[in-house]
């Protein structure tokens, strides 16, 4: 493991337990070896170093092209950002995530594109499901829950707020599934995906509400 990447995730860690209450549900179900296609919601810009902490083995992840400017130019690349332009997603881009699947890497993907505006969850869009086609590889459903009350988008002030992390089985898709091509039958994979990440829900006695609308941290 990089040891930029190492120190960035033990602090932020510890920072998410200490402030949110971090917590992940189903951890036993998480694939830790081989390629594996990590599909999420998607409420804040917490969530991709949210995901990092429930596995022992670093992920990659993509982020959009225009962050990687100043110092996280050199920064996001050895968090294992990788840079994807969203109005016009790069074949290239896309080759270099199924090549790290293909080579027995952990990728995460959010199926819905962009982080919610109010909280409810978006529909998902066809190229989480080119991805598993050209890739042929495994899925796994997690959901986050109150990440958007620590950072709603289009805010600037991060709120203390429990944090959950549900970890869903692992989605195998039948070679018939896979060897769909077309909008249409990539549409199809997708939406199976949100599904299940839809399905997955908080257990008793944890919450995403805030604890307090007035705890702030700046």
């Amino acid at each position: 493991m990089d040891m930029i990447y190492k120190l960035v995730r033990v602090t932020l860690h510890s920072a998410a337990k200490a402030f949110f209450d971090f917590h992940c549900v189903g951890r036993e179900k998480l694939v830790e070896e081989g390629g594996v296609l990590i599909a999420s919601n998607h409420e804040s810009y917490f969530d991709p170093p949210l995901i990092s902490f429930i596995y022992r083995h670093p992920i990659h992840f993509l982020a959009r092209k225009t962050l990687f400017r100043g110092p996280a130019a050199w920064l996001y690349p050895r968090l294992n950002a990788h840079p994807v332009d969203q109005e016009n997603p790069e074949m290239a881009s896309l080759k270099k995530i199924i090549r790290l699947l293909r080579g027995g890497e952990r990728v995460l993907i959010f199926p819905e594109g962009a982080r919610t505006e109010d909280g409810e969850l978006q529909s998902a869009e066809p190229g989480t499901g080119l991805i598993v086609s050209k890739a042929k590889v495994r899925v796994q459903p997690v959901r986050i829950f109150g990440a958007r009350n620590c950072l709603p988008k289009g805010s600037g002030r991060v709120r203390r707020s429990p944090i959950t992390v549900v970890v869903g089985e692992v989605i195998e898709f039948s070679a018939e599934e896979l060897d769909g091509k077309g909008k249409a039958a990539y549409q199809m994979i997708s939406d199976r995906i949100m599904k299940e990440i839809t399905a997955l829900e908080l257990p008793p006695g944890r919450s995403d509400q805030a604890y307090c609308d007035r705890s702030q941290l700046h």
